[in-house]
């Protein structure tokens, strides 16, 4: 087979996605179609639309899209159908049926933000830093029946630093997930559609537990300060600087405010019980149960994100504070 061959049906829809798809055009890979999500409303009364970043991106280079509210529509089978893909490549979308990932007779592969089998699920960047993880990757492999479970054909890792938020993994994991989709793309031209491939089971070693990697709502960003700093610390970068961590500040007098955090460290300082407020040279802290985070950045409800220090001038009682 040869590269010009290869026709490619795009599936994506974050800014995540956008930058796989740039490097097809950019190489020269026939994208005959881009599949990607309905327009969102957006503003004050929700009366007007929102394309997706890889909608933009695809209009701007004349690539025709298509938009289903339901994957299995028969309108949206027959139009996907009359592209005549070979292959389908998918990054950050939803979950396929089978009589769309089956239809090319090369199948359809995903670029998924994680080390396969680990982390399989909607939100795999947040959670391996909420766990501490040292690193990561990205993972290409063929779509099956079941979530993130297809047989793998390539890896790359990634390093996380210890300093390192959710924002920093997520522009390096989007940069290697182009440079793997174009070296799969290249194995798949190589073997005339027909990569090696392994199960997932493979990489597992006896008695390995798996992460998942479950979709993040507003409650699942609440901090427990009820666990070590070190876990309170990973928490907050793992969820910097979206959708971010919260805890409710409670005043002296009651008034209770949601507080986001987007940045802290470690002090090696214990101070008081486990949520108790304090403040060391000048910084607002919080207690886990082992030490205090020093809190570094913040944003009070309604306000500007600011530095710890500039929140202390208009709350110079912190210490009086309480977290719920």
């Amino acid at each position: 087979m040869e590269k010009k061959d290869l026709r490619i049906v795009f599936m994506g829809t974050p800014e995540f996605a956008v930058e796989t798809l740039k490097a097809l055009v950019d190489n020269d890979y026939n994208v005959v179609a881009v599949v990607t999500q309905p327009d969102k409303p957006v503003g004050r009364h929700q009366n007007e639309l929102q394309p997706s970043e890889v909608k933009k991106y695809a209009l701007e280079h004349h690539l025709p899209v298509l938009q289903p509210e339901k994957m299995k529509d028969p309108a949206f089978v027959d139009a996907l159908r009359s592209y005549q893909a070979n292959l389908q490549v998918v990054v950050a979308f939803r979950m396929l049926p089978e009589v769309v990932w089956a239809m090319p007779e090369y199948g359809t592969f995903n670029v998924h933000a994680a080390l396969l089998p680990q982390y399989r699920g909607a939100a795999p960047i947040n959670w391996a830093v909420i766990n501490g993880e040292t690193q990561t990757g990205v993972t290409t492999f063929f779509l099956d029946h079941d979530i993130d479970t297809g047989r793998i054909i390539m890896q790359k890792p990634f390093d996380i630093p210890d300093t390192a938020d959710v924002e920093y993994v997520y522009d390096g994991l989007m940069r290697l997930g182009a440079d793997i989709c174009l070296e799969t793309l290249e194995r798949i031209i190589a073997t005339d559609g027909r990569p090696e491939s392994i199960p997932q089971e493979q990489l597992l070693t006896a008695g390995q537990a798996l992460q998942p990697a479950p979709k993040i709502f507003k409650d699942t960003c609440e901090i427990n300060w009820h666990q070590s700093a070190k876990q309170v610390y990973d928490f907050i970068r793992g969820l910097s600087p979206y959708p971010g961590a919260w805890t409710t500040l409670v005043s002296p007098d009651g008034k209770e405010t949601v507080l986001k955090i987007f940045k802290s460290s470690r002090t090696a300082m214990k101070s008081g019980a486990t949520g108790t407020t304090a403040i060391l040279d000048r910084q607002p802290c919080i207690s886990a149960d082992d030490e205090l985070l020093r809190i570094d950045e913040l944003q009070l409800a309604g306000k500007k994100r600011m530095a710890g220090r500039d929140f202390l001038n208009g709350v110079k009682s912190f210490d009086q504070y309480t977290i719920k």
